[in-house]
């Protein structure tokens, strides 16, 4: 009875700061991120990314789940800007220890050397990247998180967490009153009556977080339903030819196959039924657009040199 929904300013900010770093592939995000290179080109964003290892520990001050559904930045970064300093300095050193080196650069020095001065200049990153890059796109990147929030709700009202968790998001998994993340950690939270806060994500695309430590009520961070849809205007041009042929739907699922994924991936990610792709993408393989290959337990489609073909010939 206590899970609820949010949203939050900041978090999508990182989260797209994580996404200009070398280790994180952009996905659906790359022309969004080409539109704003001179912005981001203009900030020195080194104080948030030195803290965003790719596997490893990420400060949990920075992003502290809101505590209202629907935060404005100014009162999120205000929290962030309240943090004991003494929590800072841990965090910090904690996060730069995952990084082989990073203790050690210029930047990693100074965010070691005082948590003050470490919290200002992460702060301001942070406001700058905002104010400069995200903010004005907010309303169409609130317009999806709202989308997909509604859409839950009305699964949870429909059948109660039962229906909600069964198709939240491909990684996680729901049976007998457990929630399971797949490629997750070995940690274990037992909700004790506290519930969960569910936060979709449109800049975490690629996989789910899970947030488990005190004093914060457990969270969930999951990419927003029908994501791949949120650059894409109507009627893009390099569609348009390529929809004639194969049809509109057809399209987009194969200009979407930027990397390898499954039928449920791309179904949360279109926000299509499981059914709807699975059937388009079997007349696309047996065109010769894409093709399926197994990794363990499931299948993962992509496009072929035919379909990609195809889509360079339509841009």
């Amino acid at each position: 009875m206590r899970c609820r929904f949010a949203f939050s300013p900041v978090l999508e900010t990182i989260q797209a700061i994580r996404l200009t770093t070398p280790d994180d592939l952009p996905g659906h995000h790359q022309g969004f991120l080409h539109s704003v290179r001179r912005q981001l080109a203009a900030l020195d964003l080194r104080p948030v990314t030195l803290l965003q290892p790719r596997r490893g520990y990420s400060p949990d001050f920075l992003s502290p789940p809101p505590t209202v559904p629907l935060p404005r930045f100014a009162d999120e970064l205000a929290r962030i800007e309240a943090t004991p300093l003494d929590r800072v300095r841990e965090e910090v050193t904690r996060s730069l220890r995952d990084t082989r080196g990073a203790g050690h650069t210029d930047v990693g020095r100074r965010l070691l050397a005082d948590p003050t001065d470490a919290l200002r200049l992460l702060t301001g990153v942070i406001r700058d990247v905002w104010q400069e890059v995200i903010e004005p796109v907010w309303p169409k990147v609130r317009a999806l998180l709202d989308a997909d929030v509604a859409y839950q709700s009305r699964r949870m009202a429909e059948g109660g967490l039962d229906r909600l968790f069964a198709e939240l998001h491909p990684q996680l998994r729901w049976h007998d009153g457990v929630l399971t993340r797949e490629r997750g950690d070995d940690e274990h939270r037992d909700l004790a009556g506290k519930g969960l806060l569910l936060i979709p994500s449109a800049f975490k695309w690629d996989q789910v977080l899970v947030i488990l430590d005190e004093p914060w009520q457990p969270t969930v961070i999951y990419p927003a339903r029908g994501l791949a849809t949120l650059w894409q205007p109507a009627g893009a041009p390099e569609l348009v030819a390529l929809a004639r042929l194969v049809g509109r739907t057809r399209a987009t699922l194969l200009a979407g196959l930027t990397e390898p994924a499954t039928t449920t991936v791309l179904a949360h990610r279109h926000a299509l039924a499981a059914g709807t792709v699975s059937e388009h993408l079997g007349v696309l393989r047996d065109a010769g657009l894409v093709v399926g290959e197994r990794h363990r337990h499931e299948v993962r489609y992509r496009r072929t040199a035919l379909g990609s073909a195809l889509l360079d010939r339509s841009a």
